[in-house]
């Protein structure tokens, strides 16, 4: 976690435990980050299994909203969404980074979203390429 720039919090729509864990996870991040805000992703997996669901789609959402991240639904099996929520993670690594590295007087423990804000994902990036990602 200390190396990491991004992270893709992933829990299976199949399985509410994976779910409630998350919140422990992206509190560790912060805490071993030593920020309010730091880049991350909130994946829900399997949406291929929608029969199986016991994560709606809006708590996903909710819990999202509450990080201040962007929220997305894959089938890693189906290869549904997958690449873009790595390329969604690139673009908020990026976006962080940018903002961390522009003077102003904004606190820097706060990145560019206070949690409960909506990241704008619609942004794209005018450069090609890639950061370290690391999946865990």
């Amino acid at each position: 976690m200390r190396t990491g720039e991004g992270f893709l919090l992933v829990y299976s729509i199949t399985s509410r435990q994976s779910f409630e864990e998350i919140m422990t996870f992206q509190q560790q991040i912060l805490r071993v980050k030593d920020k309010d805000y730091f880049p991350i992703i909130l994946v829900g997996n399997k949406c291929d299994l929608e029969s199986e669901r016991q994560v709606t789609r809006q708590e996903g959402d909710s819990l999202a909203r509450s990080f201040g991240c962007h929220f997305i639904e894959t089938s890693a099996k189906s290869r549904i969404h997958v690449e873009d929520a790595f390329f969604d993670l690139v673009r908020e690594i990026r976006r962080y980074n940018r903002e961390m590295s522009s003077p102003g007087d904004r606190d820097p423990s706060m990145g560019p979203y206070a949690p409960g804000q909506r990241m704008d994902m619609n942004e794209k990036e005018e450069t090609p390429g890639c950061c370290r990602c690391v999946v865990m």
